[in-house]
């Protein structure tokens, strides 16, 4: 796993140029794409001014995608909108060339609702089959576990019981609960990190930091494109 995370952050520090892999260099883990649906992807910054981050995350999926879906076996699964903390939708497993299915269900996205993350990538791993082969899921979140939860639980029991299951964590514009004029915005709601954290560190995975779009392609591609990819946009934040 440190092999892996070292290899991993090189990718994402460099300046490398996005490009579809030949057939014989495609990835050969399938992955799942959680994606975060909740009412907190509506909104937008603290002072209102910009978009609503839904906007920039289906952007960054536009960009993203084609590029890696041509590569490797995606699904997705969404969490947010739907009855309370009941609301994980497993839109599907992993297909290839999935881009423009996922890039379509995020467009037609309403965020709503609470935040069941650890059910969601729960779900994910048992569509992987993770006790019986190995597969990556890539979690895109920009906030914290709302539905009692155990993010971190899960993460010892996918890292005890899988075969191989890697977990990522993409904080997009996670913030803290409190905001603090005297220092211009550099408190902790501005640099906060997702709960959700500990199923990378577990799982060998990365936790990734995106504040803008091309953080955003950048930590997708890293992340979904396998070691082999030379896959890094500017470079984002690594934690």
């Amino acid at each position: 796993m440190a092999d892996r995370q070292k290899t991993l952050g090189i990718l994402l520090a460099a300046h490398l140029v996005a490009a579809p892999l030949p057939a014989s260099e495609s990835c050969t883990e399938d992955a799942m794409i959680v994606f975060d649906g909740s009412g907190s992807m509506a909104e937008t910054g603290f002072n209102q001014i910009g978009e609503a981050r839904i906007f920039e995350a289906r952007a960054a999926m536009r960009r993203a995608l084609p590029g890696i879906a041509s590569a490797r076996r995606l699904g997705l699964i969404v969490y947010g909108p739907g009855e309370a903390c009941q609301s994980v939708d497993l839109l599907f497993g992993p297909e290839p060339d999935a881009a423009s299915r996922i890039i379509g269900a995020v467009d037609a996205l309403e965020p709503a609702g609470d935040t069941p993350l650890t059910e969601a990538v729960f779900e994910a791993a048992r569509v992987l089959d993770y006790r019986a082969r190995p597969g990556a899921i890539v979690l895109v979140t920009d906030g914290k576990e709302t539905c009692g939860g155990a993010p971190c639980q899960l993460a010892a029991e996918l890292a005890a019981d899988g075969a191989d299951l890697t977990v990522h964590v993409i904080g997009f514009k996670v913030r803290g609960e409190h905001f603090g004029w005297a220092s211009q915005g550099e408190t902790d709601y501005t640099r906060a990190t997702a709960v959700a954290r500990c199923l990378a560190d577990r799982t060998g995975g990365l936790y990734v930091s995106a504040e803008t779009v091309d953080e955003l392609v950048s930590a997708l591609r890293v992340t979904l494109g396998c070691a082999v990819l030379g896959l890094a946009a500017p470079a984002t934040r690594l934690r």
